[in-house]
Formats: structure tokens, sequence, C-alpha cells
């Protein structure tokens, strides 16, 4: 029998976690991790590792093909559709503390599409070798320029097969071409709502009638198109972050049953008003504290609401295709069908990767849709998206469920090599994913209410606590 080789990490004195590179993995106890040490498994062991699809008694029989089958949807890295974030203005008409690529007034001029800028993203996003896109509209404030949403969807949608779009929007303006727009059924809006009353104030509007206006139009716009099109999400202050009871509670309040918890992010020009968003220190501990608190909730109301990320992070350890969001993607390499398009027709990797240029901290441009991408400069990013080959990674047992990202190494560090450990992305996610492997094994009734509806098991009646061999 061959055993696939296997990688470990210990929860306590008695447990251990072991994976094989195609992320199936289970939890051990302290005798098996010493007969696997010492090459002397009983016959129980290898059942154990034969039926999980961790061994194979020779190359082809369905244990090993089980394993391949594994192994390369995790790797898989698509290209049937395309995901393009599009900038038409960097104009808006809020002043947020913690605003990463540094807005333009409500009122300058040179920081929109022009009419040639606007042909030529429509050239771009015609010509990439896809059926299926999904265009997400930032900025600035998109809704100041309706017009070039309105061109750039109707293109879409005779160009493509099958179209989506998103627009972040502040929601601080609604006319009535605002919401004709948004009664389309593939339009969807994802805005911020920072919690309580006072904390989005302090955070986005500086102005109690402001934050007044927003919330009308988020109960407005959750009338006209219901839920399913609405995502909202909080940046987390970590000088002052709010009291997750009552971040909570906010959200509940619009009947919102997800939100995605966010530190402000460094990669921008937020870092001269949050300079302590570099190291983020007590992020890991609010964020236990927060899901602690959200799971408790849920047990004692019956109401679900969901932590986006963490449940995320589940879904990643437990199927293989859960590849919608891209800090966990991987590999997650540079391409034409991934791209940011900004104000000025530059084209990035990554919106993070704007920001840095923004700041002019490095230029990670990867063409610009006069000239088309730069492939050379493509073929040099390529290789810090993927995290299969690190000499940190390859021995993490996360490393099947987790991604990469240098474009956050290079902007709190200056280096995308620093070791891997040591980079904050890796220490948030190693909190992450070993706050998600223990309540995937918790029995506490109150972890599985929560777990059991996150991931669609409700109906299942059977534990969800998986048996240690």
């Amino acid at each position: 029998m061959q055993v696939w080789p296997l990688r470990f990490r210990d929860l306590d004195d008695r447990r251990t976690i072991l994976a094989d590179e195609s992320g199936a993995y289970f939890l051990a106890d302290s005798g098996f991790v010493k007969r696997y040490a010492r090459d002397v498994l009983t016959p129980s062991d290898k059942k154990f590792l034969r039926d999980k699809g961790h061994a194979f008694e020779w190359e082809g029989d369905l244990a090993h093909t089980g394993f391949l089958t594994r192994w390369s949807r995790r790797q898989h890295l698509g290209g049937g559709a395309a995901y393009v974030i599009l900038i038409p203005t960097l104009r808006c008409d809020l002043k947020c503390s913690y605003c990463q690529v540094s807005r333009a007034p409500f009122a300058a001029q040179g920081f929109d599409w022009d009419d040639e800028t606007l042909q030529k993203v429509l050239g771009f996003l015609g010509g990439l070798p896809v059926e299926e896109i999904q265009i997400e509209f930032q900025g600035g404030e998109p809704f100041l320029r309706l017009d070039l949403l309105q061109a750039v969807a109707a293109f879409a949608r005779r160009r493509f097969r099958r179209v989506r779009f998103v627009v972040c929007s502040n929601l601080q303006a609604l006319g009535e071409d605002v919401l004709a727009f948004l009664k389309s059924e593939d339009v969807l809006i994802s805005t911020s709502l920072d919690g309580p009353h006072q904390v989005h104030t302090r955070n986005r509007t500086g102005d109690d009638a402001l934050t007044d206006i927003f919330l009308r139009n988020l109960e407005q716009v959750i009338g006209l198109v219901g839920l399913d099109r609405i995502s909202a999400l909080p940046t987390i202050d970590m000088d002052d972050p709010p009291d997750p009871e009552d971040l909570i509670a906010a959200y509940e309040e619009f009947g919102f049953t997800s939100l995605y918890l966010r530190p402000v992010n460094y990669q921008g020009f937020a870092r001269k008003s949050h300079p302590a968003a570099r190291t983020s220190i007590n992020w890991n501990d609010y964020y236990r504290g927060f899901v602690e608190a959200l799971i408790a909730r849920n047990a004692r109301t019956g109401r679900v609401m969901e932590e986006y990320y963490l449940a995320h992070c589940l879904r990643r350890i437990l199927a293989t295709g859960v590849d919608g969001h891209t800090d966990l993607r991987n590999p997650n390499i540079p391409t034409g069908a991934n791209a940011v398009i900004d104000f000025d027709g530059q084209i990035y990797p990554s919106d993070e990767a704007r920001m840095l240029a923004r700041i002019r901290q490095v230029d990670l441009s990867i063409g610009n849709v006069s000239d088309g991408l730069d492939q050379k400069k493509l073929a040099v990013l390529a290789p810090g998206h993927i995290n299969n080959f690190d000499p940190d990674c390859i021995h993490c047992p996360y490393q099947p469920f987790c991604g990469t990202d240098p474009i956050d190494d290079l902007s709190r560090s200056g280096r995308i090599d620093v070791p891997r450990r040591e980079s904050w992305f890796c220490q948030r996610h190693l909190a992450a994913f070993d706050l998600a492997m223990e309540l995937i094994y918790s029995r506490d009734p109150a972890v599985e209410f929560s777990l059991s509806r996150w991931l669609g098991l409700e109906n299942i009646p059977e534990q969800l606590s998986p048996v240690a061999p």
C-alpha cells in the first residue's frame, strides 16, 4: 500500500490534524501519529487511510483516482468566466476616514472616463475570450456616472451569454434613474454598513443627517430589489471597534443574514489616518470574539447570521471548487480576465495593486486599454500568486484551502519574499483556519446549530462532529 505524503498540525497534546496534498483531512490521535512516523501502521490504520483516499494499492485504483480528482479540482484555474472591476470615476460625495484610493472631490474634473476611454474599455471587454462575466463597478461613487454604467451594461448584455453586474455604492443619492437601473435582475448592490448609527457616522458620513439619508436609502433599495441582491459589509477600525452585539443588531435590523468583517485596508491611503492598520495586532482576537458572540446569539434567538469569510473558509475546507473569493483562490494567476480598469484606463491585477499605485509605492499596472496587456509583467507577477511551492506553505496543512497575497506583503513589508509566518496574511489565515477546525470538531450544540445552517446541513440529523480514527 502507498500512502500519500501527510502533513501535521497539532491542536493539543492529544489530537493532530493530518492533511494530504489534495486537501482531504482528518483528525488523528497521538498514537496514530507515532505509528505513522515509525512506519508501523496497523491494519485498521491502513484501512482508514485507504477508505478515505489517503492511500492506494496501485496506480489507477479507486483511491488513487479519487485523490487525483480532488487534487486537480483544487488546482483548477477555470477560464470560462471573467471578473472585471471597472472604475468609471474617482469622484465621490463622501469623505470616509478609511478611503483607500484617495477619492476626488464631487465637483472635480479629469477623474472620469472620457468617451475615448469608454470605447477602449468596451473594446477590451469585447476581446475577452469568455462567454460569462461579472462586472463590478467601484469608485469613487459609481452612480455619479450612471451614464457610463448604462453604456457598459448595454454592451455587455449584447456581448456575453451570461452577465452579472455589482455596483459598490454608498447609496447617498438615489434618483429615479438610479432606481430604474437597479430594477434589472442582473444588477446587484454592495454597500457599507459599519454598525450602529454613531459608528457609521464616525467612519463614513461625518454627519448624522447624511447617515439618516443612507439608512433610509438602504431600506428603500432592500424593498426594491430584495435582500438576495444586496450585500452590506462593515469596515472595522481596530482603534475603536464596535461591540459585536451592537454590530450584529444593526444588520439584523435590516434583515441581513450575512456580514463580512474587514479591518481597515492598509494597502491604500487609509494608512495615513489609520497607521495601526499595518499590523492590526488585535484583529484575530476581535474576530474570534465576534464569531463566538455570533454563534451564541444565533443559538439564543433562533435566527441565523453568518460571518461570510469564516463560512467561506469552512466551505473551502469541506468542498472542492469553492473559489468565489480571490484571497483564497489558488492559483490566482493575474490575467486580463481577472483585472481592474482604473479611471485613467490603466489595468491592474487587483484592486489592492491599484491602491499601491495610487499611493506611488510601486507601479503594478499590467497594461492599459490603449495598448493592451503587458505579458512580461504578467509573467513576473505570476509566481507570487500560487502557494504550492512556497517553502513555508508546503508544510502547512491549510495550504490546500488557503491562498497567497504578495500585494499585501508588499504593502506592509515592502517585499514579497517575507517569511510566510511573519506575514499578516498568513497570521490572519492561520487563526481563521484554526478557528474553523475547532468549530468543525466541536460538539457544542450552539456551534452545531450555526455550522449546520452555514453549510446547508440543517436537515441532516447526524452529529456534525467527525469521529477521530
